[in-house]
């Protein structure tokens, strides 16, 4: 059933643009979000900082991304003044959709209009449990992994999705192993290395410049140290048709990180563009990557590294294919467009198991 045109509010942190220039997840589902959403008639609001470039009416919460200025402050004061721009317009929407991860539950305790909180990083800490108890409708995980962390909580789980059909695919691929991601001892980067040398091959690194204390330390500590040869090589930050480029060009792309993943963009990036991802079983990469046919999923770097020659017998065309229908971005559409207008008195409710994917 055709669901009528609503008017909906896609609030996004400011530290990013969106859609971002290279780094930033969270701002490129926003970006498709609003993009998918004005395609099929809907009115939408974007705040966000005021280089952003997604089509419908943008609202800037700051004059420029937060990363883009080199700020590296406490976050708290700029979404106290984002979640202030919401609230002085939010009777004038149908629909408000938070992306501020804890701080999207200030507005949708305060708001009358009604508001999907989707959280796209870790929920899993020893604090949110208390936040989250008597937790509002409307609250949305990335993933089945995601969700798990909190039971009782009624969520719906939709899974992201990204304009994935441009992804450059060309089945000849150069030897070379490739690593996207952040520094981060989480993230894996140094098991890559490890993983990429027992095989015997090179490794590119494509990471945004560390800016906190902690990925300061983690570069210059762990990666620096290992990376030292010419086995490895940095690229730094890359935007986006760089970023494809370098998955499309290699043999597959190493996700070895022992944190639990929400979702992992890079994983549907990589396949969009046929390149097999070889992960740590954890997280919502299960989900994303079915061992032994878009890549190789194993428990530790032993067994990744063991199993890396299963990768010269998987269908790169296949795995393709496959994300292109599981992570589209009218999937992922399909499902907030649902909630949307099941909360704001469009439609009769879903139904039993209200996750979709």
């Amino acid at each position: 059933m055709p669901i009528p045109a609503l008017r909906i509010a896609q609030v996004a942190p400011p530290f990013e643009a969106v859609p971002p220039v290279a780094y930033g997840g969270t701002e490129r589902i926003v970006g498709t979000l609003v993009s998918e959403l004005q395609r099929r008639g809907h009115d939408v609001t974007l705040f966000a900082s005021g280089d952003s470039t997604a089509p419908g009416r943008l609202v800037p919460v700051v004059p420029r991304a937060l990363r883009s200025l080199g700020l590296n402050t406490e976050p708290g004061p700029y979404l106290i003044a984002t979640q202030l721009a919401v609230l002085r317009q939010a009777s004038s929407f149908d629909v408000v959709h938070a992306h501020l991860e804890f701080s999207g539950l200030v507005l949708a305790r305060a708001l009358a209009t009604p508001t999907v909180v989707t959280f796209h990083g870790r929920i899993d800490q020893p604090w949110s449990a208390g936040l989250l108890a008597e937790a509002p409708d409307g609250l949305v995980a990335i993933s089945a992994s995601q969700a798990y962390a909190h039971p009782e909580v009624p969520w719906s789980i939709i899974h992201n999705g990204l304009a994935l059909e441009a992804a450059p695919f060309d089945e000849r691929r150069g030897d070379g192993l490739c690593y996207v991601g952040r520094f981060m001892p989480e993230k894996g980067l140094v098991e890559a290395i490890e993983i990429a040398r027992r095989a015997g091959r090179p490794l590119r690194v494509a990471a945004k410049e560390p800016s906190t204390p902690a990925e300061k330390q983690y570069y210059e500590e762990s990666f620096g140290p290992t990376s030292r040869s010419a086995d490895v090589e940095y690229l730094g930050e890359l935007a986006g048709p760089e970023r494809d480029r370098l998955l499309a060009s290699s043999h597959a792309t190493l996700m070895p990180g022992d944190w639990p993943e929400p979702f992992g963009l890079v994983a549907i990036e990589s396949l969009a563009c046929g390149t097999p991802v070889v992960a740590r079983r954890t997280g919502a990469l299960p989900e994303i990557v079915r061992d032994g046919i878009d890549g190789i999923v194993a428990d530790d770097v032993a067994g990744l590294s063991r199993r890396l020659p299963e990768i010269d017998r998987i269908d790169r065309a296949a795995i393709r294919a496959s994300v292109l229908s599981r992570f589209s971005a009218e999937r992922m559409v399909d499902g907030y467009e649902a909630l949307y207008a099941r909360l704001a008195g469009r439609q009769e409710p879903v139904g039993a198991g209200r996750s979709r994917s």
